[in-house]
């Protein structure tokens, strides 16, 4: 593995002047950063967090969701995503073993259950944790289904504004 890639920092996110771009690449193109946001089931947050990625940041970000375990979809993930004008219909519930073999420069951890079972990724993944409630667990016992949607929206936005200071974040760890 190249040694600059083993130091990378994240400083280019900042719009800070750095060696990386020059160093990775002399054409001086940059290299994304691969960040995987991790759940449970990758039905739900993992997979707002992904699309939201995509659609604020994918001039710097390659992101990826995945869940320790698969729960499929959620419909109504979808559908909030949709109404924020992001579609997340082309992606889909995989395993964290599914994306292992990718070189990951970040792994976010997006609900407590995958902190604490969040496998070990070789080589120079850092580990944030950012967790948020859980949208069908706040939503289960609500029985009006536009009130259901607002548990969805709520979360939704919330891991918004997150990927939105993503930059900020990096910069932490």
């Amino acid at each position: 593995m190249n040694k600059a890639l083993q130091t990378q920092s994240f400083s280019f996110l900042t719009g800070e002047p750095d060696t990386y771009s020059t160093t990775l690449n002399p054409g001086n193109i940059m290299q994304k950063i691969k960040i995987l946001f991790l759940c449970t089931g990758n039905s739900c947050r993992s997979q707002m967090a992904e699309g939201w990625a995509r659609f604020l940041k994918n001039d710097i970000i390659e992101p990826y969701s995945a869940g320790t375990e698969i729960h499929g979809m959620n419909p109504h993930a979808v559908s909030v995503m949709k109404e924020a004008g992001v579609d997340i219909t082309s992606q889909h519930s995989k395993n964290v073993d599914e994306v292992m073999s990718i070189d990951f420069d970040v792994v976010i951890t997006v609900c407590d259950s995958a902190r604490e079972n969040c496998p070990f990724f070789p080589g120079k993944a850092k580990r944030i944790h950012a967790g948020f409630d859980d949208p069908p667990r706040l939503a289960q016992s609500i029985d009006d289904p536009e009130k259901k949607l607002d548990c969805y929206r709520k979360v939704r936005d919330e891991i918004r504004d997150f990927v939105a200071q993503l930059q900020d974040v990096l910069q932490t760890v």
